[in-house]
């Protein structure tokens, strides 16, 4: 008789017997996948290029009953999981080798109830999918930048985007969930209906159970938005810098900004001369009244003489696919991050250093600032720290080969490596890179909250069925 090598809990080698495999498959309404399959290449395939792992076998659910029964079947046969929802995490956290992935893909359903401000939003939906619902009547969930990002790994580790500062992270937003848990059982999830396992939900990771649906709270947003991006000279970093730092110490809520140090594209009106060469970019989202948009964005385009403006009023969703075409499918991606306690000069010279030393011209350094409605949560009402610190960096190494790697992420991690030395900064666990630094890592981005999400952990997960490098520890 035939087996089938998967990996166990404590990893090392195991075995199923063929029959094994074809009962769980004749339980699920979805497809069982096996290693060697038509199906499996693509069954396998990241966004992020760098990834190339191995499961045994990849379950294509079609509800929480096929979830349920994954569950127990790993749990019952110790089968290491792994959970894909999105499959957008640059750490490649979706796949798990020789194991069993729990594939929410196909649950892309969303179900808006305008008339009470929510949305139900199925496990395996992109932020296009809630855009596209949502924004046609006239209301919106804040969450990330790039549409086809999937939405429960943006909000089970925060969710910054364009409507943060006014609204709160992704995570902040969720008034219920839907999750599998270790044992087995399908619990709604709210503040008064197991709240502990909600509160380290709404930030804490996916290491707790699968989660099948979130029901987020939505915000009216039925009018056009105001988008700057405007590129300057490289040679303007530091006064770019420093100008973004003063002008969003006192920005309303309602304005959202980036400063990115990245190449000018090879796009109109960029002219060919400057297509590729490094530059400063402003980019920001003015959410509020459209009348008041246009002079809520005149300072970042007319800060100096700009390489290229493409600034411009827009609606909402639009504004969320501006960036989709600079993160395709299949190519690497190494992101890291830091909280910045200052955007202060040593911090601003390390950062335009580092960007001019860039391997690659698609790669770029965003500083991300904080602020407004994150900053007004109190720090123990999620397991996210850090919400007080005034900026962000997201250290984003992009390039298209492969055999370059080395030295991509290799930049990556000296940036980041000397950003924590100068500010002591902590980890937004979206842009995690490949977690190198594991306890030490997720204790910086927790904070005080590291201990009671082991305490849910212990509760919830006490044998680490759902484990993983973004994982708090049930024995730490």
């Amino acid at each position: 008789m035939s087996v089938v090598e998967v990996q166990t809990s404590a990893g090392r080698t195991g075995k199923l017997s063929d029959a094994a495999v074809e009962a769980l498959a004749g339980r699920l309404r979805g497809r069982l996948i096996r290693a060697g399959g038509d199906e499996y290449a693509g069954a396998c395939r990241l966004w992020n290029g760098m990834i190339h792992r191995q499961p045994a076998l990849i379950a294509r659910c079609t509800g929480p009953a096929d979830v349920r029964t994954c569950v127990a079947f790993a749990r019952d046969r110790d089968v290491r999981l792994s959970v894909r929802a999105g499959g957008h995490n640059v750490s490649g956290a979706a796949l798990v080798d020789g194991g069993l992935v729990i594939d929410l893909s196909a649950l892309r359903g969303v179900r808006p109830e305008p008339d009470r401000h929510r949305v139900r939003v199925a496990g395996g939906a992109r932020l296009g999918d809630l855009d596209h619902e949502t924004l046609g009547l006239g209301q919106a969930v804040p969450t990330g930048v790039v549409s086809a990002t999937g939405v429960a790994g943006l909000t089970l580790h925060g969710g910054y985007g364009w409507l943060a500062r006014r609204w709160g992270l992704a995570a902040d937003n969720v008034e219920s969930l839907d999750v599998v848990t270790a044992d087995g059982q399908f619990r709604v999830v709210d503040a008064q209906h197991d709240p502990d396992l909600f509160w380290a939900l709404r930030g804490g990771g996916g290491n707790f159970g699968v989660v099948t649906s979130f029901e987020f709270r939505t915000h009216d947003l039925d009018h056009d938005v105001w988008m700057a991006l405007v590129m300057y000279p490289a040679e303007r970093t530091l006064e770019a810098m420093q100008f973004y730092r003063q002008h969003m110490q006192h920005a309303p809520d309602e304005l959202a900004a980036l400063c990115v140090l990245w190449s000018a594209p090879d796009v109109e009106p960029v002219p060919p001369a400057m297509r590729g060469q490094p530059v400063v970019v402003f980019l920001a989202c003015y959410s509020g009244p459209p009348d008041a948009g246009r002079e809520m964005i005149r300072p970042f385009c007319t800060f100096g003489e700009s390489v290229a403006d493409l600034s411009a009023r827009m609606p909402f969703d639009q504004a969320q696919q501006m960036l989709d075409e600079d993160y395709p499918d299949g190519r690497c991606y190494y992101w890291k991050s830091i909280y910045l306690p200052a955007l202060d000069e040593p911090t601003m010279s390390l950062l335009r250093e580092a960007a001019a030393a860039r391997p690659s011209p698609l790669t770029s350094v965003d500083v991300w600032a904080g602020g407004g409605a994150v900053a007004r949560v109190a720090p123990d009402a999620t397991p996210i720290a850090n919400r007080a610190a005034p900026f962000m960096v997201a250290i984003e190494a992009n390039w298209p080969d492969p055999a370059d790697a080395d030295d991509n992420i290799a930049w990556a991690r000296d940036l980041f490596k000397a950003l924590r030395e100068l500010t002591g900064g902590a980890t937004y666990l979206n842009f995690p890179g490949f977690v190198e630094e594991g306890t030490d890592l997720l204790r910086g981005a927790y904070g005080e909250n590291y201990d009671r999400l082991i305490a849910v952990k212990r509760r919830y997960d006490p044998d680490d069925l759902f484990r993983g490098k973004l994982s708090v520890a049930v024995n730490a």
